[in-house]
């Protein structure tokens, strides 16, 4: 689910937290770095759960309307098309979900008024409306109207990327990354799939995933005097202390990932840290941080400080 975009994301929050703290004590920031990587996966958890809490919410409703004095023929004969939404039922069953979310204590229970207002939303839109009167019981249908009503009401629902924030300030920054994990597993099932489908996993490799946040966050701390001199013999007149501390940090790290990770092509580390430069900077950060890197790879080419493993890599 998660890429090294991310990852390198991540671990540049983690430094841009540890280099302004002074606090020294890169352990306890490490640990506190895979806290929040680990923080993504309950993101995830929680959509789906939302999704099944809604199937929940209008269950109880109908069985509300049964339970009236005066039950009208719509209460007493509903609609179940929506409660019997086959994708829901999967997600709702599925032993990887049930399994997560009590382990990690997972609920809506307190926001429930929030999905009650979310489930009416969807109650009363035109796509609501279109689904359950359509007496097909297609499952492809079913599946394209769970992925809408999500994208819709969910992915984009101003008043629950309100409440992310105020739980974990990190979520907004990957709610894009796990709103398509969801589309993706959502779209992943099949009309013979089970409660025993796997759900996705946070990283694609795990060892390999883990060994690279921590070794990135780890040596660039322990490189930071170095690549910091680097820096500045390539920034003319520049004085250190007008270069953005988070340009500073970027530009850190990509120097560090260049030297030390050796499967890593150059081309890759140098427009993955503009990329994220784009987003995590100034305007003109993404042109000042190409330029600077350009001439300390060049320098290190030269010096034979960057090695790499596998035709082609040195070139790249």
């Amino acid at each position: 689910m998660i890429n090294r975009r991310h990852l390198r994301i991540k671990v540049l929050q983690a430094l841009y937290s540890w280099f302004q703290s002074g606090d020294g004590d890169y352990g306890k920031s490490e640990r506190e770095l895979m806290k929040n990587i680990d923080k993504i996966y309950e993101l995830y958890l929680l959509y789906l759960l939302l999704l099944s809490d809604l199937q929940t919410i209008a269950s109880n409703r109908i069985e509300d309307g049964k339970a009236k004095k005066l039950p009208t023929r719509q209460d007493l004969e509903p609609n179940l098309k929506f409660v019997e939404n086959p994708v829901l039922e999967l997600i709702t069953k599925n032993k990887s979900l049930q399994a997560e979310v009590h382990r990690r204590k997972l609920s809506w229970g307190p926001e429930m008024d929030m999905l009650k207002k979310i489930f009416q939303e969807i109650r009363n839109s035109d796509v609501f409306a279109k689904y359950m009167d359509d007496p097909g019981r297609n499952f492809v249908d079913a599946q394209e109207f769970v992925v809408t009503i999500f994208k819709d009401f969910i992915a984009n629902s101003e008043a629950l990327q309100n409440w992310l924030e105020e739980v974990n300030i990190h979520w907004l920054d990957d709610i894009d990354l796990v709103c398509a994990a969801v589309i993706k597993t959502i779209k992943g099932f099949q009309e013979k799939s089970d409660e025993f489908i796997r759900l996705l996993p946070l990283y694609k490799d795990p060892e390999e995933d883990e060994k690279f946040v921590k070794d990135l966050f780890r040596k660039t701390i322990m490189n930071s005097t170095e690549t910091e001199a680097l820096i500045s013999s390539k920034t003319d007149n520049w004085e250190l202390e007008r270069i953005a501390s988070m340009d500073m940090i970027l530009m850190k790290m990509a120097i560090t990932e260049v030297s030390e990770f050796s499967t890593i092509p150059v081309k890759v580390t140098l427009n993955e840290f503009i990329e994220i430069s784009k987003f995590y900077s100034t305007p003109k950060s993404n042109g000042f941080i190409n330029g600077i890197l350009d001439k300390v790879f060049a320098q290190l080419k030269s010096e034979g400080k960057i090695k790499k493993i596998g035709r082609g890599l040195i070139e790249g």
